[in-house]
């Protein structure tokens, strides 16, 4: 069973990598108000973005800001792009029209870019453009046509069709200039996040919840964790999780250990043992109480003093208020002694 764990965990590690280049846009109408919000997105993290408001192009990444340093031009495409608002204008007021829609909130969006296999060296483009939130055309690189499945952008359709200098260059860049650009991302993404140092820790909710082994800010995603107990890998009372990415591209993954049926005297025999493809040395971290973060608070020096503090000035209050009222009580003087009327009398004077 090991050796066929150990031999899957190796295929993965082979297996060939599809990267993505997708620039995605959302273009909103109101009336004659009129604004958009930009993306370009590399293999799920979001490397650029603009929009109408802010009015600049923002690199989100660190390589990114790295590429743009050592190819200045890059960064000009991108603003080129992100402001051309007048295109965007067009095709909304040509829909509105054709769809006989006079006012309200309309949403055109744009999503182009192109998949390459790393391995294969396969590159497939795409571009599409959706209106209020349903398909309104798309490019076919088979037949260089563009395809309107709605009847209200058949005349899009037929006039984009003529164009042959769009269709050329809508090529172009599936084919050419977004795997080109796709595969420099990639190769400075790799470079910045292979050098970024992972962080293995223990988490607990509660005392009578599993702890969690947890990495993160590992890359790439080819990585494995699991418990030991004396140094021989366990999977009783073990819940492997999957592997999930990160906002900057990096990964995170946990495996918990149910320590339910183990006493507090044996937590010593187990450790955590997180492995990174292509790094020789493992992490290794020992179960111990005292190093496990969890949403119990320990309190602090500041706290107990605080605490102290507190009871130490309830006391002053209830020592205060009895002595007030003890001076109270003190200046009325001793009680009288109570009327019982007849009955006193009675006892004074019994009767002959």
């Amino acid at each position: 069973m090991k050796k066929l764990f150990l031999m899957l965990f190796l295929c993965h590690f082979t297996s060939a990598v599809k990267h993505t280049l997708r620039y995605a846009v959302t273009t909103f109408s109101r009336e004659q108000d009129f604004m958009f919000v930009g993306i370009a997105v590399v293999d799920g993290i979001v490397a650029v973005n603009c929009d109408s408001i802010k009015q600049k192009v923002e690199p989100k990444q660190d390589w990114m800001r790295k590429l743009i340093e050592d190819d200045p031009q890059h960064l000009e495409w991108h603003t080129h792009e992100c402001y051309y608002p007048n295109f965007f204008k067009t095709t909304i007021h040509d829909l509105k029209q054709r769809f006989n829609q006079s006012g309200g909130v309309h949403i055109l969006q744009t999503n182009i870019g192109c998949e390459w296999d790393d391995k294969t060296g396969e590159v497939t483009g795409f571009n599409q453009f959706g209106y209020d939130g349903e398909d309104l055309i798309s490019f076919d690189l088979k037949t260089l046509t563009w395809v309107a499945p709605k009847s209200q952008a058949y005349h899009i359709k037929m006039r984009w069709d003529a164009d042959k200098t769009m269709i050329q260059s809508t090529e172009d860049y599936l084919m050419k200039t977004f795997p080109e650009w796709l595969k420099k991302y990639v190769a400075y993404m790799n470079s910045s996040l292979l050098r970024t140092e992972p962080s293995v820790f223990l988490l607990q909710k509660t005392p009578s919840s599993p702890v969690s082994c947890h990495a993160t800010g590992f890359f790439p995603d080819r990585a494995m964790m699991f418990w030991r107990k004396d140094g021989e890998e366990i999977h009783e009372d073990v819940e492997p999780g999957e592997i999930l990415p990160n906002h900057d591209g990096t990964f995170q993954m946990s495996v918990d250990l149910d320590l339910s049926s183990v006493t507090r005297e044996d937590w010593w025999r187990y450790d955590c043992v997180f492995h990174l493809s292509g790094v020789k040395d493992n992490i290794v971290t020992r179960l111990d109480e005292a190093v496990i973060r969890t949403n119990r608070e320990r309190p602090s020096n500041m706290t107990v003093l605080i605490v102290a503090a507190m009871v130490a000035l309830a006391l002053f209050l209830v020592a205060a208020f009895g002595f007030m009222a003890y001076k109270k009580k003190k200046a009325k003087g001793p009680p009288s002694p109570p009327d019982n009327g007849p009955e006193v009398s009675e006892k004074l004077n019994p009767a002959n």
